[in-house]
């Protein structure tokens, strides 16, 4: 199967991603059913343990089933876990998900925007989880869309996040790699909040320090001061931090950022800090410090069509691998976030929308012999790859970031839209984004939810 032609930045102020920063509200938008809120049943988390499995190749019988026309995009934390405890009614779910072999019935694909581990230990946590064998290739981080950006691959990167950020970035194909480590071991003066870390005697100069020629944040730092400050010093310095420029550099030298969300939840009550509230602190200091603004040259992750795109891409290639003879013209994106997991589906249902009309206006046109006569071909009409894709419907559950409060609105249409915006400042703000097309109590009510719309047993 090639590859789809994937967008290389949709997330460029005035692009795809938007550019309006107006102060509209989001935070945790509620429109919900009677059904869909009622309270987690089921009796709160349960712990995972290291390495079992659970057996789930039981719970669906081995019937002839017709081949899947759809597919499943689930989140992982909020959805399928909290920190360390798995969520009873995802191993409900999945029981419903795999026949009398352990196999899945349904292409399925795991999208999350975390990205502090390595994607094989990603697929064996969901593994134990879940009770059935998850592959490497079922596993979407923040960053996995950067195999994508080969025109940066062989570029000298400052890579920042914590855990195996190094051997992350040489894995989705980054070869010229220098960590946040790196540049403090070469310009130790540079790093000077902690004193406890302060030189205590004068640093020979750095000579042979390369320039860095782009920055990939890959997610949340440990140590925010250090990791800000070096950042900042790397833009303003148009990639080395050693020297000193007569005039700021603008635009500055490429920024890749991944995982744009503001808030995450574990097992805390209430939603921790995530990737996004880093990036907010490091937008507003470069612009306090330059008077401009912060440019990325791509934001990767949800909600952006990249991520979407690439996990189309391997929905496909697991129908293929499984010899399923029918298209999958509809996905569905089963998250806790309004704004990435919801946003993102919704942005996503949007652009195939287009797509398709801009195919088939393009096939009209073909048809009655007005083809552009500058395209390299028209004996005949090229096959897209996403045109089979008619939909990507988005399922907000509640044992997650989104939970509602009060009471259920007497009409099940009836939403209310809070005044905190908790998007990225790169993505315009647009109530119909944020309204899922289903809300449910949690994963295992989404998947009954999807098996009665498709007319597929739940056994």
């Amino acid at each position: 199967m090639r590859p789809p032609p994937f967008l290389a930045s949709d997330s460029r102020r005035g692009g795809q991603g938007g550019c309006s920063r107006r102060g509209m509200g989001l935070g945790c938008l509620r429109s919900a059913s009677k059904a869909a809120m009622r309270r987690w049943r089921r009796g709160g988390p349960r712990a995972l343990p290291p390495s079992s499995r659970r057996g789930l190749g039981a719970g669906a019988p081995g019937l002839s089933e017709t081949p899947p026309t759809f597919g499943f995009l689930f989140d992982i934390d909020g959805v399928l876990v909290r920190g360390r405890y798995v969520i009873p009614a995802a191993q409900e779910a999945f029981r419903k998900l795999v026949d009398s072999n352990g196999q899945l019935r349904v292409p399925v694909v795991f999208v999350t925007n975390a990205g502090n581990c390595l994607q094989h230990v990603k697929a064996k946590e969901l593994s134990d989880a879940l009770g059935l064998e998850v592959s490497p290739e079922q596993v979407i981080l923040s960053h996995s869309p950067l195999h994508l950006f080969h025109q940066f691959h062989e570029k000298c990167m400052l890579v920042s996040g914590q855990g195996p950020v190094e051997e992350n970035a040489r894995n989705v194909g980054f070869r010229n790699v220098v960590t946040m480590r790196d540049v403090r071991k070469a310009f130790p003066l540079l790093d000077m909040v902690d004193q406890s870390r302060r030189p205590k005697e004068l640093p020979p100069l750095t000579t042979d320090f390369p320039t860095i020629e782009g920055v990939i944040l890959f997610g949340e730092p440990v140590r925010w001061e250090t990791s800000l400050q070096l950042i900042i010093d790397v833009l303003l310095s148009n990639g080395n931090p050693g020297a000193e420029l007569a005039a700021v550099p603008y635009p500055h030298i490429p920024v890749l950022a991944c995982n744009m969300d503001l808030l995450w939840m574990a097992e805390a009550k209430m939603p921790r800090f995530g990737h996004g509230t880093f990036l907010v602190c490091l937008e507003n200091i470069y612009k306090k410090v330059t008077g401009r603004e912060l440019k990325y040259e791509a934001l990767i992750g949800k909600p952006s069509i990249v991520t979407y795109q690439y996990a189309e891409y391997l929905i496909k290639q697991q129908v293929e691998r499984r010899g399923w003879p029918s298209s999958i013209c509809r996905l569905y994106a089963v998250g806790d976030n309004p704004m990435s997991d919801i946003y993102g589906a919704n942005f996503y249902n949007r652009y195939l929308k287009a797509a398709c009309q801009a195919h088939a206006q393009a096939e009209v046109k073909r048809s009655v012999g007005v083809a552009d006569p500058r395209s390299e071909d028209h004996s005949e009409p090229k096959k897209d790859w996403y045109v089979s894709l008619e939909s990507c419907k988005s399922i907000l559950v509640c044992t997650g970031v989104y939970s509602p409060h009060g009471d259920v609105p007497a009409d099940p249409h009836e939403s209310v839209v809070e005044t905190v915006f908790h998007g990225h400042r790169d993505f315009r703000f647009d109530t119909s984004l944020v309204e899922a097309s289903y809300v449910v109590q949690d994963v295992n009510e989404a998947v009954e939810l999807v098996f009665e719309k498709e007319n597929w047993s739940h056994e």
